[in-house]
């Protein structure tokens, strides 16, 4: 069963990443106040991002993964800036090795990093601003306008 990743922002500014395998549903779920208890006391929420997957156990993975991150690095994963996401994680040193990998400081373990595929667009779901986007739901970061 297929799944979906996604962002939304908060009337308070704030990240919510969550993960579904219906995305209309879901969404409507949130902007009618019964959604994760995070969204319906921030009502309305904006559709910032998702992301396709072909199994559900996929998105709820990246959901966690996601969640982790820093508000920054969400921004940068919304606004396509995939070269940054190594660079914004919260153990990262680059130390360049000649074949084109980096060694983070934190494992010491050699990683190559790839260019995630951009999502495309929810279409129909009325009732929710916006239609691209994911993620995460607090942040000590102060709110910002993307």
């Amino acid at each position: 069963m297929k799944g979906w990743m996604y962002i939304l922002e908060c009337s308070d500014g704030s990240y919510y990443t969550g993960s579904t395998n219906d995305l209309g549903v879901r969404l409507k779920q949130h902007q009618n106040g019964e959604g994760a208890n995070h969204t319906k006391k921030r009502l309305p929420i904006k559709l910032l991002y998702t992301e396709e997957f072909p199994r559900i156990d996929e998105a709820f993975y990246r959901e966690k993964q996601v969640q982790g991150w820093s508000r920054k690095k969400k921004e940068a994963l919304m606004n396509g800036a995939f070269g940054k996401l190594v660079q914004l994680s919260r153990n990262y040193t680059e130390y360049p090795i000649e074949d084109g990998a980096s060694t983070s400081s934190a494992t010491g373990k050699s990683t190559k990093t790839s260019t995630p595929s951009v999502p495309e667009p929810v279409e129909g779901v009325e009732g929710v601003e916006g239609v691209e986007g994911t993620v995460d739901v607090e942040s000590n970061d102060k709110t910002k306008e993307l």
